[in-house]
């Protein structure tokens, strides 16, 4: 009798153990919330106000603002155009980036609808293309603000009335963006004063714009003509970053059609990216960034960017570092799919901790609403950092890893490098791809860093490394994302 009770013991202690195993909380939690009745829902601006409610604007003109403690929605504004970015000033107070200028948004009587409408900037030019989108504003610690002017697209005509000089040097032939009125292809700065200034120059879609804690100013560009592969930039005054439509705005510029320049003098003058989304792998069209911080129980990817994706389910992690004064860093996926939408095209973090996905398909591939994402207190297993040494590269892990054992290193790590083509064409293959040999690998810190030797570091490649059958040491658990991707601009 007493080893039918411990047979029954055992045999419901293990029933427990894997049901406790099948129902441990996965790393993110994922919901979805119920959008207003008749809402074309293009999430096209999300921030949150001081007191915790959500300001969301759309693409058909609405600003909505959603309190999550009484899941209640309520009209704030509308007969905006296209108002792809937005800035809390306070509760009855909003800068709204609309299509053809900057306004300040207020409700000046308490009654939780805006009353006054103010043109803050109008000053740049419009054809009357269906692509020239406007971002921003984001605001730096001196109380600038930067907008964002898109290139103009092939795909569609110029109107017979512009606002703006008109200067058709600026206009390539096939499929390339233009940029014919000012100042399309830039990024725009406003000092508190209000006087308002070309920035830089040289860009294609800029759809995503953050000024980061070390108050730099961070832009993601889509990959198509003079973009071989999306990329993010940190973009310095009067620097040119590579498309060429724009720079018959810049002041400097004498030398007629831009399109018309070799294509090496082009490269010679142009800042390369900062880090590089590889098409097909990582993102497709990157848009907002934002920085993770305190209170979003992800300290262990703290200070580091989190980059919204249109094409795919997916959202990226982007980590950055310092290479002899030179910003460079890697990507890799953040949640794949788990039930993410796609389209993700504005990303805000709670007053507790959560971060609160926009998703649009307006002419683009994606969904359409909103998403919340909430940390819990498991911790994935996950490439915690990277960064490059003088032999190759150190990964550290959210967790101490156990090396297969009886498997040689390359039967679960594998390494290749390659680079896109700087050209008129749309995208670019990848060039010179090869795989790396890796000499050797030492792992450290109780198996939390895996430090690895190759023959040589190349400037200007990206170094794609793949790693599989990796579990946390003592644990089941295998890697959530198993593909990072490193941007050298610097060799160390």
């Amino acid at each position: 009798m007493k080893s039918l009770v411990l047979l029954f013991s055992l045999i419901f202690s293990l029933a427990f153990c894997q049901s406790a195993r099948q129902e441990a909380p996965e790393s993110y939690v994922i919901e979805t919330i119920t959008m207003p009745e008749g809402l074309t829902a293009e999430v096209a601006a999300l921030e949150f106000l001081p007191d915790g409610r959500l300001v969301a604007a759309f693409m058909r003109g609405e600003i909505m603002i959603f309190d999550p403690q009484k899941n209640e929605w309520k009209l704030f504004a509308t007969g905006l155009q296209e108002p792809l970015g937005m800035l809390v000033v306070s509760e009855s107070e909003l800068l709204v980036m609309q299509l053809p200028e900057l306004t300040r948004i207020k409700d000046t009587d308490g009654d939780g609808m805006a009353d006054s409408y103010e043109t803050v900037y109008d000053g740049f030019g419009m054809t009357g293309n269906y692509h020239e989108f406007v971002y921003g504003p984001v605001k730096d610690k001196e109380g600038n603000l930067y907008i964002a002017l898109n290139s103009s697209s092939s795909g569609g005509g110029i109107a017979e009335e512009v606002r703006g000089e008109l200067n058709m040097d600026g206009k390539g032939q096939g499929r390339a963006m233009f940029s014919v009125v000012p100042y399309r292809g830039w990024v725009m700065k406003i000092t508190p004063e209000g006087e308002v200034m070309p920035f830089a120059s040289g860009f294609r879609s800029p759809n995503g714009l953050l000024i980061d804690d070390h108050n730099r100013l961070l832009v993601t560009d889509n990959q198509g003509d003079w973009v071989g592969s999306s990329h993010l930039y940190c973009v310095r005054e009067g620097n040119f970053y590579g498309h060429p439509a724009s720079l018959v705005w810049d002041k400097n510029w004498h030398n007629g059609n831009p399109f018309e320049w070799p294509v090496d003098s082009l490269n010679n003058l142009r800042e390369k990216p900062t880090v590089i989304f590889p098409h097909n792998v990582i993102a497709n069209s990157p848009t907002q960034p934002i920085v993770i911080r305190d209170g979003m129980h992800m300290d262990h990817f703290k200070g580091q960017l989190i980059v919204g994706e249109m094409n795919t389910e997916r959202l990226v992690r982007v980590m950055l570092e310092e290479v002899g004064g030179v910003l460079q860093g890697a990507v890799t996926p953040f949640i794949d799919g788990q039930g993410l939408r796609k389209g993700n095209n504005r990303l805000a973090i709670a007053p507790d901790g959560s971060l609160w996905v926009g998703q649009s398909d307006h002419g683009w591939l994606g969904d359409r609403g909103i998403q919340k994402i909430t940390a819990t207190n498991k911790v994935p297993f996950d490439v915690k950092d990277i960064k490059l040494n003088k032999d190759g590269f150190d990964l550290t892990f959210t967790k101490g890893f156990s090396i297969p054992k009886g498997t040689d290193l390359s039967s679960w790590l594998k390494i290749k490098k390659y680079h896109y083509h700087y050209h008129a064409k749309y995208g670019s293959d990848r060039v010179d791809e090869q795989e790396v040999v890796v000499k050797g690998f030492k792992s450290r810190s109780g198996n939390t860093k895996l430090s690895l030797q190759l023959d040589e570091i190349s400037e200007g490649s990206i170094y794609e490394i793949t790693i599989d059958s990796l579990h946390a040491k003592g644990q089941q658990d295998t890697l959530m994302n198993k593909i990072v991707a490193y941007t050298v601009k610097k060799a160390k």
